[in-house]
Formats: structure tokens, sequence, C-alpha cells
């Protein structure tokens, strides 16, 4: 996984705030982040998966769901 990607799973894992405003305004906040456009493209898809998901189980969906798809 790429330092950018790794920064931003570690920030969402720790901060609960953070994945709150990142599901609501990704664009400003993924610009602090050093992404590929496949990164962001997995990460934009994360994001529309989270919707489905509950509110305490966001945080783990979004890792797993970033890692099993930068892993393939």
């Amino acid at each position: 996984m790429a330092q950018g990607l790794r920064e931003l799973v570690g920030r969402v894992m720790i901060d609960p705030e953070f994945l709150a405003e990142l599901q609501r305004t990704p664009a400003p906040l993924l610009a602090e982040y050093e992404l590929s456009d496949a990164e962001r493209a997995t990460v934009d898809q994360a994001l529309v998966r989270l919707a489905k998901t509950p509110s305490s189980q966001r945080r783990h969906e979004f890792r797993s769901s970033l890692i099993s798809r930068v892993a393939t």
C-alpha cells in the first residue's frame, strides 16, 4: 500500500470524525494525501459502500475494503 493511502487509512482508524467528514466532503480531504488515480478511485468506491454499512463498523470496513482492493 502506498504511503499516502496508508496515512489515510491510519487516520480513518483513529479518528471517527475524520471518516464522517470524508464521507460528507471527500474531495478537499483527499487532496491532502498523495494518491494515484487508481487509489483515489478505490477510496471513492469504498466510500460508496460505506453508506450501506452500520456506523459502528465503518472504520474497519473502510480499511478492509481498501486493503483488499490494493492487494489484488
